[in-house]
């Protein structure tokens, strides 16, 4: 870099600084003794890190009150809490785990009056003796301290933490540092997620990564994210779901395959739906929906325990429990059963008045099929116990099975928990034929402007007249998974960075 770069650059420094300290006095007196330390320590690029926080309070936890060791302590972290008293200052580091108590005195401590340039949230690595106070709390007794960072923004005041649920989603960063609880929630979720692939993978199950970029989307009723491939001019599609992929492969040999990421549909956004959402499908050839629903017992069976320990959950105060069996009954079963509507003997035009009178939009020229998928919303919030939902109409889909007693219905079931529908499970149609049909005739839906359809998706077509074994389908919802079994009553809560409506000051710049 040239002189007049370096000065250019410099400016800009300032510039930023300047404008910094302007926002907060509290930012203008950190940045001070931040330049302050600059001036007496060199900023380290690493740190030896010999311990973690909840390894030494698990091994020094037989210590007794006022028991010294001489044993040293290596750690690092954020600082949580000070406490400043003349000659003596205790600080509470946090790292990844835990927290420790850190002990400075005056008159063993060299560099002490340089605590004073050290604020709440700033990271340092220490180097001491352990010990335990008179209220049996171990503390490391700071022989040598390394400044590494200065956090120039105060975090918010501890004793009352993120009251702001917007400000949690949107600065989630605070939100982990400030409530462990939310920090401990993403580390079931990972739990969770790791649980879910090995479940699968003890069972065979291949997993396999197929393009979030589409030229086509298909597989879902939902309205894409639409982007633009500038090389080779031309339209294209952020998935919205797994399944014309995977189907490819179980054309092209593999039996069992399954793919877990991220999804996106250009929706609503509420307590339980985010536009980008974590998604699990699986498919198994030679298998149909009767072996998938054993199959999602077991999954949420495995998980639950391996996870928590037991199948009985808590969520918002109702007690569920996931032990198989689960409950099973055809959708117009559950429409008698739950909300007291025998479908069968209702007319399009009465089930259009119920429809209207639940106030449940619908097309004008649905079909029946598709009134009656409708209707089903009326009692979805009754289905609290885990149940299948057999056996829907078969206008609902265009990739499913018909079913093998009833043509007018398919082999499909959706599990539901908590009033949540969590997944969607087929027998897939293996048709070649039908099933070119009935994507052609969503296709004219389409083109009429018709609902949710999909367009034609030519190679997918193609694949199947290659020969599709019977098979078994599953989707399932990862983030509704998390969100049951951590207790959270938004979808928010179990996504790090949730989609938000920008900020003003965000899109200015």
């Amino acid at each position: 870099m040239n002189k007049e770069d370096t000065k250019k650059e410099e400016k800009a420094l300032q510039d930023i600084q300047s404008r910094l300290e302007r926002e907060n006095h509290l930012i203008a007196e950190r940045i001070k003794k931040l330049a302050e330390l600059k001036e007496k320590y060199v900023l380290p690029y690493r740190f030896e890190k010999k311990h973690s926080n909840k390894e030494l309070q698990e091994k020094y936890s037989s210590l007794k009150p006022e028991e010294h060791t001489d044993d040293i302590a290596v750690t690092a972290g954020r600082i949580i809490g000070l406490r400043r008293m003349g000659k003596v200052t205790f600080m509470h580091l946090m790292d990844n785990d835990a927290k420790i108590q850190l002990y400075f005195n005056d008159g063993e401590y060299a560099n002490y009056s340089d605590l004073k340039l050290l604020d709440m949230g700033d990271f340092i690595g220490v180097k001491g003796n352990l010990f335990k106070t008179k209220t049996g709390e171990l503390t490391i007794k700071v022989i040598e301290m390394e400044f590494l960072s200065k956090a120039i923004r105060p975090l918010p005041e501890k004793y009352h933490g993120l009251q702001d649920t917007e400000i949690k989603y949107r600065q989630r960063y605070l939100d982990l540092i400030m409530d462990d609880t939310s920090k401990k929630r993403f580390v079931t979720r990972t739990k969770i997620i790791k649980t879910v692939r090995e479940f699968l993978d003890e069972r065979g199950f291949l997993e396999v990564e197929n393009p979030i970029i589409q030229p086509i989307y298909g597989g879902a009723a939902a309205k894409p994210f639409v982007t633009y491939y500038n090389d080779l001019n031309m339209k294209a599609y952020l998935r919205i779901s797994l399944e014309l992929y995977l189907k490819k492969l179980i054309v092209g040999g593999f039996e069992k395959v399954y793919e877990m990421g991220k999804v996106f549909r250009n929706e609503s956004i509420d307590t339980s739906h985010n536009p980008e959402f974590t998604l699990m499908e699986l498919y198994w050839a030679y298998a149909d929906y009767n072996d998938i629903m054993v199959l999602v017992e077991d999954l949420y069976n495995y998980v639950a325990l391996k996870v928590l320990g037991t199948t009985k959950i808590t969520y918002q105060g109702k007690e569920i429990d996931l032990k198989r069996p689960w409950k099973r009954m055809t959708m117009t079963d559950a429409l008698l059963e739950y909300g007291g509507i025998d479908v069968k003997k209702l007319s399009e035009q009465e089930i259009k008045a119920l429809l209207d009178k639940h106030k449940i939009e619908y097309r004008d020229n649905m079909n029946r099929g598709l009134l009656i998928n409708q209707l089903f919303k009326i009692v979805e919030e009754k289905l609290i116990q885990p149940i299948f939902i057999t056996d829907h109409p078969k206008e609902t889909t265009p990739l499913c099975r018909l079913h093998r007693e009833n043509p007018e219905l398919i082999e499909r079931f959706e599990p539901y928990i908590n009033g949540w529908e969590i997944g969607n499970a087929y027998s897939e149609l293996n048709d070649a034929i039908r099933q070119r049909y009935l994507l052609e005739e969503q296709a004219k839906e389409l083109r009429a402007g018709i609902g949710d359809a999909n367009p034609m998706d030519e190679d997918f077509c193609k694949a199947i007249d290659y020969g599709f074994p019977p098979t078994g389908g599953l989707g399932l919802g990862i983030d509704r998974m998390v969100m049951l079994l951590t207790d959270s009553v938004s979808i928010r809560d179990v996504i790090f960075f949730p989609t938000m409506k920008p900020q003003e000051e965000t899109l200015k710049k």
